[in-house]
């Protein structure tokens, strides 16, 4: 398998891990970031030519969470604008059981994400069966993607190519899971560097 000289690469975004890595890291409140400039930070750093980015995330109910709903579908205008592959899906609700300080027990609605791991996923190995990338960067430290990893290197040797998974993530002592998917070269995102890539738009709802 000859290496590439240049090395097309594909950035694949799991929107809300990445913010959920990105608040526990370095403590941003919302989803601050601007993925065209993160995504192309990230392949100036590893040589890489930076040729598509898809960006996957849930969206909660506008009757249910109307600010956050507000937030998402301004963001995810903007990044259409940004020549930014969106993929987004409602949330699935359900009451949960919420045990209280003082050990009483209540009832929540609760919010989860269906199907965008799986799009996402799904999305990374058809890259590698149409030959669209070099390089698959997920920005994403969901271990249940390292199967997809796996995939690609079958198809790697099938078609005698050379393909490379990165995984790129936020880091810092606060961070709390340290790894990155296994089986992928793993690429840590600081401060210093994530701060070069904050969206100047803030797209929460305005305060009358």
């Amino acid at each position: 398998m000859k290496e590439p000289t240049s090395k097309r690469t594909i950035a694949y975004i799991d929107g809300q891990n990445l913010f959920n890595a990105v608040k526990e890291a370095f403590g941003y409140p919302y989803p601050n970031y601007n993925i065209r400039q993160l995504a192309e930070t990230i392949c100036v750093q590893q040589s890489w030519d930076l040729t598509g980015i898809c960006f996957y995330t849930g969206i909660p109910n506008p009757d249910i969470d109307p600010k956050r709903n507000h937030f998402w579908v301004a963001k995810l205008s903007a990044m259409g604008t940004r020549n930014i592959h969106t993929y987004s899906r409602p949330l699935r609700y359900s009451n949960q059981s919420i045990k209280a300080s003082d050990g009483t027990l209540t009832t929540a609605l609760v919010g989860r994400e269906k199907g965008i791991d799986i799009r996402l996923a799904l999305d990374v190995v058809r890259g590698a069966l149409e030959n669209q990338y070099d390089v698959a960067v997920i920005f994403s430290q969901d271990q249940d993607l390292s199967e997809v990893a796996d995939e690609i290197r079958k198809i790697a040797r099938r078609d005698d190519r050379w393909i490379k998974v990165g995984c790129a993530f936020p880091f810092s002592p606060t961070s709390r899971n340290r790894r990155g998917i296994n089986r992928t070269d793993w690429i840590r995102v600081d401060r210093a560097t994530y701060d070069t890539c904050i969206d100047p738009n803030d797209y929460r709802r305005k305060k009358p």
